[in-house]
């Protein structure tokens, strides 16, 4: 009795020891079951099919950790990265799909690995009035299959999606412009109304910044420079209401109301 007691007491540490390496492991990881390849992928691609992400993630992780030479290991590697984008874990994706870029530049399905990890920037894209930088992550990484993968379906897909990346980040710089326009801080409102021009003249808010550089000018009494932008904005967006606008201000039929509003606490754009 006393050899089989001193037999379990020095197995205690033992034991301690592979409790707190289970726990180490994270939730994330199944218990190591000796699998075939198409054993583990299937049960993955069942995950993936149910629903179940973070499931899918995890075996598809366990075909590389037991069958790392396997031709689909590499597929896995792909495939779990796609499981965290659907299950809305981008930091988990993004992660995967460096390393799928990394280890594998010239696999034939590195073209989606560079789409994909720009889908996650791009579904992470926040409200104009929130900070704007997984915005341009988001443009820089659809930009990057642009120039990658020419032609290619992802690129089309791309394309759209650089240009409503560019007309958010061109809403944000009028936001921001409007709020200093608000307080009065014309200087800093019209550079701002400035870069939406210079930078993103072709997305839907050049009319209105045309209008509220026109508006600042006319507000600080730069007749000249008034008419400049009101003339631009005339001969790029003729018919508009941001041109009619434009049009009444250099006339001068309401250059002293606005100089009068400006002078005033309430804000006095019309925007909304």
């Amino acid at each position: 009795m006393t050899s089989l007691a001193a037999q379990f007491r020095s197995l205690v540490p033992a034991l301690v020891l592979a409790v707190v390496l289970s726990a180490c492991a994270g939730k994330d990881e199944i218990a190591y079951k000796e699998q075939s390849v198409y054993e583990i992928y299937s049960q993955a691609m069942t995950y993936l099919d149910d629903g179940r992400y973070k499931d899918a993630a995890a075996y598809f992780d366990e075909v590389e950790r037991q069958h790392p030479y396997s031709i689909w290991a590499t597929k896995s590697k792909l495939m779990s990265a796609y499981s965290h984008y659907q299950n809305n874990k981008y930091d988990e994706a993004i992660a995967g799909l460096d390393r799928f870029i990394a280890v594998h530049p010239g696999n034939r399905d590195v073209a989606y690995a560079y789409y994909l990890k720009a889908l996650c920037y791009y579904e992470q894209i926040t409200d104009v009035q929130r900070d704007q930088d997984m915005t341009r992550k988001s443009l820089e990484a659809l930009q990057d299959v642009l120039t990658r993968f020419p032609g290619t379906s992802y690129a089309r897909d791309a394309k759209l999606k650089v240009d409503l990346t560019r007309d958010h980040l061109a809403g944000k710089e009028m936001t921001v412009g409007r709020f200093y326009l608000n307080r009065k801080q014309y200087l800093a409102a019209i550079n701002r109304f400035k870069n939406v021009v210079d930078q993103y003249g072709d997305t839907t808010h050049v009319p209105e910044a045309l209008y509220r550089i026109t508006e600042v000018y006319t507000i600080l009494g730069i007749t000249a420079e008034a008419q400049k932008s009101a003339a631009v904005l005339g001969y790029n967006y003729p018919g508009t209401d941001w041109y009619e606008d434009a049009f009444e201000l250099v006339q001068g039929r309401s250059q002293k109301s606005f100089q009068q509003e400006a002078k005033s606490d309430k804000p006095w754009y019309k925007l909304w």
